[in-house]
């Protein structure tokens, strides 16, 4: 379980930062398409007793950068090509673990979707040196790679070298990828990716909170999840997904119900540019001890500096 946790909190703070570049990108799908390439690594690892989690890193990676090439040719049967080898790495992954002499549903179903105490000496190690890399190009980088993703022609046109940020944003990926698979497995990892970052895009005011707020719900949720599917006797992966799937319905309740309360205290600010009184145009609605005027199909009635329906 220390390990464990470890690991948890490793995922819980490298998924957000990378997944914030992909929300703005608007490819919040991407890593689950990179965990089926990674399966295929996985599966070639197994099969040949080499370690799993590397193999995965290197499939993983040049799938990253076969997909952004592909993309960035723009043509119209790119979505097809990506489809093409999304599919073939989970088949090839499924084919490959199921040759191998160790080839067992438990070891795939571990994979697939996270079998966190699993997580050895040597898998710690990969994680931890990972995770410091993808941190350290992702936080360094910041004002570069989010010119590239909130604006690529912006970026092209001040020089940067946008192919290359684009191919470094996916290896990054690729990276997190093989960091959480053994955590969320490689079917889940999307959704620690985007779920902390949907969370930060309903309760944050900019992008430098929004990041920080992501980083803090990925943490919480990670080591969170991990720690009740120990209690709870589940599976870790699918615990915090969940998790997370519950923390985000919350926050956007909650962001709903300040937006009704915050838009009923300041409509005056916004609707209305004038005061109301006997000369200003709008049916005037005697209401108990005041005047109500209507406007824009509500009631509206002065109270000190500012309107309130009725």
């Amino acid at each position: 379980m220390q390990r464990a946790l470890l690991a948890a909190l490793l995922v819980g703070m490298t998924a957000p930062v990378v997944g914030v570049y992909l929300v703005q990108r608007r490819l919040a799908l991407i890593g689950d398409g990179l965990g089926h390439v990674a399966l295929t690594g996985v599966g070639l690892g197994v099969l040949t007793g080499s370690s799993p989690v590397l193999v995965a890193l290197g499939a993983s990676v040049l799938g990253a950068v076969a997909i952004e090439l592909v993309r960035a040719r723009g043509r119209a049967s790119a979505d097809i090509a990506l489809a093409v080898m999304f599919y073939g790495g989970i088949a090839g992954g499924v084919v490959l673990i199921g040759l191998s002499p160790e080839g067992t549903p438990a070891n795939l179903n571990a994979y697939l979707f996270g079998a966190i105490t699993t997580t050895t000496g040597t898998d710690l190690w990969v994680f931890g040196v990972l995770s410091l890399v993808v941190l350290a190009v992702a936080v360094g980088l910041a004002p570069r790679l989010f010119a590239v993703s909130n604006d690529e022609e912006y970026a092209r046109a001040s020089g940067m070298n946008v192919l290359g940020l684009n191919v470094l944003l996916a290896v990054l990926t690729a990276s997190t990828v093989v960091i959480s698979m053994r955590i969320v497995g490689l079917l889940l990892i999307s959704a620690l990716m985007i779920l902390p970052n949907a969370i930060a895009q309903v309760t944050a005011t900019s992008f430098r909170s929004s990041v920080v707020v992501a980083i803090g719900v990925g943490v919480v949720v990670s080591t969170g999840g991990t720690t009740l599917s120990y209690y709870a006797d589940t599976p870790s992966g699918g615990t915090i997904v969940l998790l997370a799937i519950a923390v985000f319905v919350v926050a956007t309740v909650a962001a709903w119900l300040r937006g009704v309360v915050h838009g009923r205290r300041h409509h005056d600010e916004r609707e209305h540019r004038h005061e109301h009184g006997p000369e200003c145009g709008h049916e005037a609605v005697p209401h108990r001890d005041h005047v109500d005027y209507v406007h824009d199909g509500h009631r509206h009635a002065a109270h000190g500096a500012h309107y309130d329906d009725h």
